[in-house]
């Protein structure tokens, strides 16, 4: 069935098999297809799209267990799926506009009598797909990332091509009320096989009607509705959804304003404890705004509901408002249209981040540290033999380097480096010999975190270090760095193959490189120098095959973000365009700042932030920004940001796992719910809670508890060397507008307050303006008057 914008298909169980947009060069189908299931190993055909279960008067019914009646006319086909209490309608229509097909679902009860549907959830399968082919066209071509904003009354999905090519696709909300979007996950993971790449997998999507959790399920999920629904005697309830090709992130909420009146919203996905907070949002013509109010959870939890209407200033169909917040969680902002519909947004108001720097700082030095008597003396908890467990050592010593430094918590790591990781990864502290860690291998990827250690150790004075000069740690830095780059010191294959390969170490090569060049250690430097230099220019020449998608994973932002970001910072501007446009796709846009994240699944088998990757993708992004001079990677690495902070967030509501002062968790699982594991929906954990689930993760942990933060730390360096100091203002619409702080006039000026937790420098890049403070004197706040930055010294900050 056609009409111009769209094919599709049905198959004879009723789902939607094809569906394609006319105008796509590639043909993607943007639905999960059986026949992929079936060629390589799903079972998971009772959830391809328009799939459906409900639960009536505690019967349980989906729609596998009938044959629907399938009729078609012309642009319309109607299934129909009788059930004992209840019958499903269910309408795809390309009829009623060229430019849209129409998705209507029906739920009538065939009863005299009232019924009680306490579930009912729609499988909305698009092609969220990491497929088990090594091909980039394929992953980015033909499969998208789902970014769900989630209202009662103005739910839409953007389906982003991974590619960032257009067309992608929008399913806007036409009828009825949406109360949350689920996941599921399939997928295959080979990483002890000796198998790359070794990982691939599926997440379906459920539109949730009604329920969508077990029975007595409880969380602390207070932002979205868990309710069911009650059908009157012969009644019925009837969801409709458009779905629509949009162009880019603009577009997409265009298209839900004129199409489907859908409010747009701006909104900065972060704010201060009682620091100025400026919001706006479009209405469409036929609207007005009838009430707004905001809703949180107190220190006792307790929700309160605050009225904000009377801060609203309305300009034509624009609304704007001024706020202030004095305690700190998830907020959730309500408008109400007409006095009959409703549209949210989801913020964070955070309490000064430079205090929650330094609580975590004084956690892993006075908690995860053990001393000399422990069983495994100068190690950090919990113990790991990757690398990525020292990120918090970094952590440690770069908010030192920052803020007054705390002599002893410095030593613990001085102390560690010494007597714990030389002399584990490498056999009798031979940094030319790595100890085979992982039974038959080494990863070379270990080697930049230890690096990074190194290096941070040796900016410190020499009277704070113990144990070494500062140019000896920076000399070992060099050693192991050159181990991680240099295929030559290898004496195996895998070693070699992975020498070559990109990380982190992107974040801080640059800097390494003038420490060693400024204290005279020229043979080092310009041996890395040499081998950096080689990196990138065969990861440029690499980028027309966009080889660096691919990691131990078919297609990982592991790969495609420190790509960009090293291809930015060695001046490969245009190859560095080319892998942009996959983070640009990576990072997500909602109306609920934690589904703004880096997309990823498989730390949470759910759509999901991941702390250590999130932070690193968002910091490729904004050094994408600094040398390609493109608005969107400075909103993106933004945006992705503030859903990693949430993961060290000590004051969060809305997450079964509350963290006490310093402590940290990995993941956070965006889905709700999350089908896999129900207890895991909008909560925050380490992946070792999939010990208990068994196969591959009782290989990677030893046990359920073990803490969930074994993998951070690298992603708060990034940030304390990007958002951490940095506040950036930009032009948009003819208006200045702001990054990580607030703006507000004032008779002196435009007066910029920053939100980063040791505020440092001001950039209004599209103006080549930028201010630096002097040797790191914190600056809070600061005017900007006419094209300049001047200084504005505060009584107190």
């Amino acid at each position: 069935m056609d009409n111009k914008q769209f094919h599709l298909e049905i198959s004879p169980c009723g789902n939607l098999a094809k569906l394609v947009l006319n105008e796509d060069a590639h043909q993607m189908n943007w639905v999960i297809d059986s026949q992929y299931l079936e060629k390589y190993g799903y079972d998971e055909k009772d959830k391809l799209f328009g799939n459906f279960s409900l639960t009536v008067n505690g019967e349980k019914y989906t729609s596998t267990d009938v044959t629907p009646i399938i009729t078609q006319e012309q642009k319309t086909i109607l299934l129909t799926y009788t059930f004992p209490l209840v019958k499903v309608s269910m309408k795809y229509d390309l009829e009623q506009s060229d430019g849209q097909l129409l998705w209507n679902i029906n739920l009538k009860n065939q009863t005299d009598q009232a019924l009680t549907v306490t579930n009912f959830h729609l499988w909305a399968s698009v092609s969220y797909v990491m497929f088990r082919i090594n091909d980039y066209q394929v992953q980015t071509n033909n499969s998208t990332a789902v970014y769900p904003s989630i209202s009662g009354d103005f739910t839409k999905l953007a389906c982003v091509r991974r590619s960032n090519l257009a067309p992608h696709l929008g399913i806007y909300q036409k009828k009825g009320r949406t109360l949350s979007v689920g996941t599921y996950c399939a997928y295959r993971n080979l990483f002890f096989e000796s198998v790359s790449p070794s990982l691939d997998g599926i997440l379906f999507h459920q539109l949730v009607l009604a329920g969508g959790y077990p029975e007595n399920f409880e969380n602390a999920d207070w932002i979205y509705e868990k309710t069911g629904l009650t059908l009157s005697a012969s009644g019925e309830k009837e969801w409709e959804y458009a779905l629509e090709p949009f162009a880019d992130q603009e577009a997409f909420y265009e298209n839900g304003l004129k199409n489907y009146g859908h409010p747009i919203f701006d909104f900065e996905p972060l704010a201060i404890v009682n620091k100025h907070y400026d919001f706006s949002f479009e209405l469409p013509g036929e609207a007005f705004c009838t009430d707004a109010y905001m809703e949180y959870l107190d220190d006792k939890e307790q929700k309160q509901k605050v009225t904000i209407l009377p801060f609203i200033q309305q300009k034509g169909r624009k609304y704007q408002a001024s706020l202030s917040f004095d305690s700190p969680g998830e907020h959730k902002i309500t408008i109400e249209l007409n006095h009959t519909y409703s549209d949210s947004i989801i913020l964070n108001v955070m309490e000064p981040i430079q205090k929650i720097m330094e609580n975590r700082s004084n956690y892993i030095s006075n908690t995860l540290f053990n001393g000399p008597e422990r069983p495994v003396p100068y190690s950090y908890s919990p113990i790991s033999n990757q690398g990525e467990s020292l990120g918090k050592l970094s952590l440690v010593l770069k908010d030192n380097l920052l803020r007054e430094t705390i002599v002893e918590e410095v030593q613990k790591v001085e102390a560690s480096c010494v007597n714990y990781i030389r002399q584990k990864w490498f056999i009798n502290g031979d940094f030319t010999k790595p100890a085979y860690l992982y039974g038959e291998f080494y990863r070379c990827m270990d080697f930049e975190y230890i690096a990074h250690v190194f290096f941070l150790l040796s900016q410190f004075d020499e009277e704070i270090l113990k144990l070494h000069h500062p140019d000896t740690y920076l000399s070992w830095a060099a050693d192991v760095f050159s181990l991680r780059v240099d295929p030559a010191l290898h004496d195996n294959e895998r070693g070699k193959e992975e020498a070559q390969m990109l990380g982190v170490f992107f974040l801080y090569i640059d800097d390494l490189l003038a420490e060693l060049k400024n204290r005279g250690l020229l043979e080092k430097y310009q041996h890395i120098q040499a081998l950096w230099s080689q990196i990138a220019v065969k990861v440029s020449a690499d980028s027309e095959k966009y080889k660096a998608t691919v990691t131990e994973h078919f297609y990982d932002n592991a790969g495609f973000g420190p790509a960009t970001g090293a291809l930015a910072t060695t001046g490969h501007l245009e190859e560095a365009k080319k892998y942009g446009e996959l983070v640009l796709a990576n990072i997500g846009f909602s109306n609920d700042f934690r589904a703004q994240s880096p997309d990823r699944w498989w730390e949470a088998l759910s759509y999901m932030i991941h702390s250590l990757w999130g932070g690193v993708t968002a910091a490729a992004s904004l050094k994408a920004y600094e040398k390609l001079k493109d608005i969107r990677f400075l909103k993106a690495a933004y945006r992705a940001t503030v859903g990693i902070l949430y993961c060290y967030d000590t004051n969060a509501k809305a997450t079964d796992t509350k963290l006490a002062s310093g402590e940290a968790a990995s993941t956070y699982s965006i889905a709700g719910p999350h089908v896999n594991r129900p207890d895991l929906s909008r909560n925050r954990f380490g992946q070792s809670t999939f010990y208990r689930d068994g196969g591959i993760f009782t290989r990677l942990f030893t046990k359920e508890e073990e803490t969930a933060d074994w993998d951070m730390g690298e992603e708060l360096v990034a940030y304390l060397d990007g958002f951490g100091k940095k506040t950036y203002l930009y032009k948009e619409e003819g208006q200045i507008a702001v990054i990580n702080g607030s703006l507000e006039e004032t008779p002196d000026g435009l007066l910029i307050t920053s939100y980063a937790p040791y505020p440092m420098e001001y950039h209004f890049y599209d103006l080549d303006i930028h201010y630096v403070s002097e040797k790191g004197k914190y600056t809070p706040q600061i005017l900007f008057v006419d094209g300049e930055f001047k200084s504005k010294e505060l009584i107190s900050y």
